[in-house]
């Protein structure tokens, strides 16, 4: 199953906001959808993000993949930058771990 993160439309005629899903990538729009990241209003001046960082690098270590929309408006914010950055020190955190228990195998 190709799981995508993405927009799901919700408020009503004209006053419009978002809610960030991870949801099938065959599935309709507003349709089912695995789990809530996190909402975005664009209404207000100063446009309201808010999302769920710690579901996001998980969903995203599964191999989940952002739509163009998800991932500009989460670059605009700055929040993209520290959901990739978290998502490389972990991945350099489980390198250097697995060279330590292979160093440590080959020692014995």
């Amino acid at each position: 199953m190709a799981v995508s993160i993405r927009f799901r439309r919700e408020g009503r005629k004209h006053r419009a906001f978002f809610r960030m899903v991870a949801a099938d990538s065959r599935s309709p729009r507003d349709g089912k959808f695995l789990e809530i990241l996190g909402y975005y209003d664009p209404l207000p001046t100063p446009e309201v993000v808010s999302c769920k960082k710690d579901r996001l690098i998980y969903w995203l270590s599964k191999g989940a993949k952002p739509t163009q929309s998800v991932k500009s408006i989460l670059s605009r914010k700055g929040i993209w930058k520290e959901i990739v950055d978290d998502i490389n020190t972990s991945k350099k955190k489980e390198s250097a771990v697995v060279s330590a228990t292979q160093s440590e195998s080959e020692s014995l």
